[in-house]
Parts: structure tokens; C-alpha cells; sequence
């Protein structure tokens, strides 16, 4: 049987530990603040999936339509771009098909801010669960990316039936062998919206009001993002502006890989990961420091 002891002084496990018995685990104060508990969470797997089934479920667990809602969402959002960016505002779709062009924006773009959203606010949400039980507390922004990638994977099942039909009665759509860094492109949203939600979700603790500053900065980082316009159509003193977004160059490379159109450059695309790499480090480090004593303030 698994053991979890805190150790306050030395004495404590000499006298409580019995003869041949040895502890599997112990809790104690971390000093390495670049410590993830990878082989920590690994032993916790299955309360990782739990934690998934759990957010998968409870979602859309009060609904009428249920799981379908991952298909209504996008389509919606979808179609809402095309009518108000695409005919009254007529922005530039790079003469692709404009269902297919904001779809695959969007696609992604619900991945990230999902997750961002969601790992933001763990310590707030979760505190009374954090208070009662003692697991790696990694483990709960890590549920929330796995689950999130799931409905990513059926909004991607979507996407990949409105291309199918493009892709077969629409000569402008032109694939390309830059499709296959898609998995690439999905590991790096995934790991710059848990960099930035465990900043935010560490910041929270103390400060409420980050978390509805980060639902409207979300909002506003969309029109930032070429979600509704591609990279072509912004002038070239402005260019920069919305490539130093590390998630630009990750909807140009996903929408040039399958549409066969728009901006896709190994500079940018490199400068994402790098920047993902950067605020994954501070995440590690101010998460590791806050959940040390977040509960002293939320």
C-alpha cells in the first residue's frame, strides 16, 4: 500500500516508519523551482485521465444536444465571419473558399484560448479539492490540455470534411507536404496556452481580477491573430506587430499546409517556439512557487 507522509523534522519518519517499510512517496517543501514532477504525474496517470473524463464530461453533462455543441460552436462562429468579415466588411480570404479559410482559423484558434482560458483560473476553481487531497498539482492544468485536445480533435474532424468537399470541386485549394506540421503546430498551442495559464492561474491567487482581464485580452488577441484576414493583407509596417503574436505564424502554417495559400516562413514559425519555450519556463517557475502557499490566499 502507498504511503504519502510530510515530514516536518527528520525525527518524525525515524519514529513513525517500521522496520522493512519504505516510503513511496513523501511530501515536502520543493526548492527547485524548474521542477516539473514529471515521474510524480506519471504515477498520477490515472487521476490525469479522470480529471479528463471529468472536464469532457461535466461540460455539456445539462444539455440537449450534448457533444454536439463542439460541431455547432465553430460552424457558428464560422458562419458569423463570413457574414460580417467576409461580405459586409470584405476583408481578404487570399481567393479561398471562405468557409474553408475562417474555419481553419478557427479550428485552432479554439484550441488555444480554450485552453488558456480554462488552466488560468486552476488554483481558483480547484481550491477546495487542492485543500483536502494531496496529488501533484500539475496534473490538473495538464487534464485540461489533454481534454481540450480531445475537442480539438473532433472540430478537426469537421474541418477536415468541409476541405474533403473543397479539396474535390474547388481547384483553389492546394495542399502541401507543410501539412504534416500539424502535430508539431498543436504540441506548441498546447504548451503556450499552459505556459501562459499557469502565469495567469499563479497571478489569480492573489489578484481576481486577471481572470476577466484575460477573457476580454483573449478577445482581443483573436483580431491580432490571423484568424479573420490572412498575413497578406496587413501592410508592411504593420507586419510585425501581428507577427511578434507567437500564434500567428501557427494559424499561416496550418492554413498554408492544408489551403495551399498564405504566409509561411521557418523564421517566424522558429520564433514561436522559442517564445513558447520562454513563457513555458516562466510558467513552470511562478506555478512551482505559488502552489506552495495558494491557499494561504485564495
Amino acid at each position: 500500500m502507498e504511503t504519502a507522509k510530510a515530514l516536518s523534522v527528520p525525527e518524525v519518519k525515524q519514529t513513525n516508519k517500521t522496520v522493512g517499510e519504505e516510503w513511496t512517496e513523501v511530501i515536502e517543501p520543493k526548492t527547485n523551482l524548474l521542477d516539473l514532477g514529471l515521474r510524480e504525474v506519471w504515477r498520477y496517470r490515472d487521476l490525469v485521465m479522470l480529471f479528463v473524463r471529468r472536464d469532457f464530461v461535466s461540460t455539456y453533462k445539462q444539455t440537449i444536444l450534448g457533444p454536439i455543441w463542439f460541431f455547432i460552436q465553430p460552424l457558428l462562429t464560422t458562419l458569423t465571419f463570413i457574414v460580417i468579415f467576409g461580405n459586409v466588411a470584405q476583408l481578404s480570404t487570399d481567393g479561398l473558399p471562405m468557409l474553408a479559410f475562417y474555419l481553419a482559423g478557427v479550428t485552432v484558434w479554439n484550441y488555444f484560448a480554450t485552453t488558456l482560458t480554462a488552466t488560468s483560473t486552476v488554483f481558483t476553481t480547484n481550491a477546495q479539492i487542492f485543500g483536502k487531497v494531496y496529488f501533484p498539482r500539475l496534473t490538473m492544468p495538464l487534464s485540461i490540455v489533454i481534454s481540450n485536445l480531445i475537442r480539438f480533435g473532433i472540430q478537426m474532424a469537421l474541418f477536415l470534411v468541409v476541405w474533403l468537399y473543397y479539396l474535390l470541386t474547388d481547384d483553389a485549394i492546394q495542399p502541401n507536404g507543410y501539412v504534416l506540421l500539424t502535430p508539431v503546430l498543436v504540441i506548441s498551442m498546447g504548451l503556450l496556452s499552459l505556459g501562459l495559464g499557469m502565469i495567469f492561474s499563479a497571478l489569480t491567487t492573489k489578484y481576481r481580477d486577471l481572470a476577466m482581464l484575460l477573457t476580454f485580452g483573449i478577445q482581443l488577441l483573436m483580431y491580432a491573430t490571423p484568424v479573420i484576414y490572412p498575413i497578406s493583407s496587413i501592410p508592411e509596417k504593420y507586419k510585425w506587430l501581428v507577427l511578434a503574436n507567437p500564434m500567428s505564424s501557427i494559424v499561416e502554417t496550418f492554413r498554408f499546409g492544408f489551403l495551399g495559400s498564405g504566409t509561411f516562413s521557418w523564421g517566424y514559425l522558429g520564433y514561436s517556439f522559442v517564445v513558447t519555450l520562454v513563457i513555458l519556463l516562466i510558467g513552470v517557475i511562478t506555478f512551482n512557487k505559488v502552489q506552495k502557499s495558494f491557499t494561504d490566499t485564495v
